[in-house]
């Protein structure tokens, strides 16, 4: 079995116009959704065997804290520039290659190419992945290469509004 849980970047800052996209931090609802998801998704047992991010700041925070809250050396992160504006193309090769070793992986980044990720793998149509949101989908096999061309099955689709309920 490999589990995969698709994480989109908490809600990040548009205050500071001089910055570039790649560099916008995360805003006060970002700094606390992170460890709020974080700590949720520990809850439900999300153990990663390896997180992947995209290095844009608000995903490189995001990644950080809730690696942290999952039990994840945050220095341990792999930072795959690749993610950063990938499309949903590029982010179904990245699961093609990852690591069989890696029975759990987290990826952190960005919408649309996640949304449609989670749509291309999973069995659950989702219209969008929220941020701080996380898609967990469950495979059945043991090698990401046939992960990456088969329908998993949703485990989860959980959310900050939808934790706050």
């Amino acid at each position: 079995m490999k589990e995969l849980f698709i994480f989109r970047h908490a809600k990040s800052d548009w205050d500071d116009p001089q910055l570039s996209d790649y560099e916008r931090p995360l805003n006060k609802r970002g700094r606390e959704d992170a460890p709020k998801m974080g700590e949720h998704l520990a809850g439900l047992g999300v153990v990663p065997d390896l997180v992947v991010s995209s290095p844009a700041k608000r995903a490189k925070k995001t990644a950080k804290i809730v690696a942290g809250k999952l039990g994840y050396d945050p220095d341990a992160i792999e930072w795959v520039e690749g993610i950063y504006e990938a499309s949903p193309q590029s982010l179904l090769y990245l699961v093609c290659q990852l690591p069989d070793e890696a029975e759990r992986v987290m990826i952190v980044g960005h919408n649309p190419g996640l949304t449609a990720l989670a749509n291309m793998l999973g069995d659950v149509a989702v219209d969008n992945i929220p941020t701080a949101g996380c898609v967990g989908i469950v495979f059945d096999t043991d090698r990401w290469e046939k992960a990456c061309r088969m329908k998993g099955h949703t485990l989860f689709f959980e959310y900050p509004k939808k934790v706050k309920n």
